[in-house]
């Protein structure tokens, strides 16, 4: 089996069966020391009719030095495997980051798979999501891919 083929088994596994798909609750819930932010994007791929609504709540501790980070992220969406599936490994990823490592996550993935090929992500850096690297050679399949990316980025910035 080859690479590809397992990064691909990856796709279709994580489509299959997602992290994070089912939105969480909207109550921003504070707790003692903890200020937390909710915040919900809906992207949609015009091309093919994807769709997700993603929901990320941020959150600051007291004595945190990096400032807030990612707490939950939760989404629902319809699409194809790879939109899907990109989406479940998002959520996997950002978990306990902070806006901005989050941000240049995003950023990093958005230039890999705008490089036509020529850059991989690193599966130190990106884990799961790395196996989405041989997307970019489809441009017609990178807004699929970007999709929840661009969901997160935009829930971050109204959270």
């Amino acid at each position: 089996m080859s690479l590809e083929d397992l990064y691909q088994e990856l796709i279709l596994d994580h489509s299959k069966r997602p992290h994070g798909k089912g939105l969480l609750g909207a109550d921003p819930s504070t707790r003692s020391g903890t200020d937390s932010h909710v915040a919900e994007s809906h992207q949609r791929n015009p091309i093919c009719g994807d769709e997700i609504t993603l929901r990320a709540r941020v959150a600051s501790s007291e004595g945190d030095p990096d400032g807030e980070r990612i707490t939950e992220v939760s989404w629902e969406g319809s699409g194809c495997s790879i939109s899907q599936a990109s989406a479940s490994m998002l959520t996997e990823l950002v978990v306990g980051h902070t806006r901005a490592e989050a941000g240049d996550l995003i950023d990093g993935f958005r230039e890999a798979l705008r490089s036509r090929g020529a850059m991989e992500l690193d599966e130190d850096v990106y884990g799961d999501a790395a196996a989405l690297t041989g997307v970019s050679r489809y441009v017609a399949r990178v807004k699929c891919a970007m999709l929840g990316w661009v969901a997160l980025e935009d829930a971050l910035r109204k959270a």
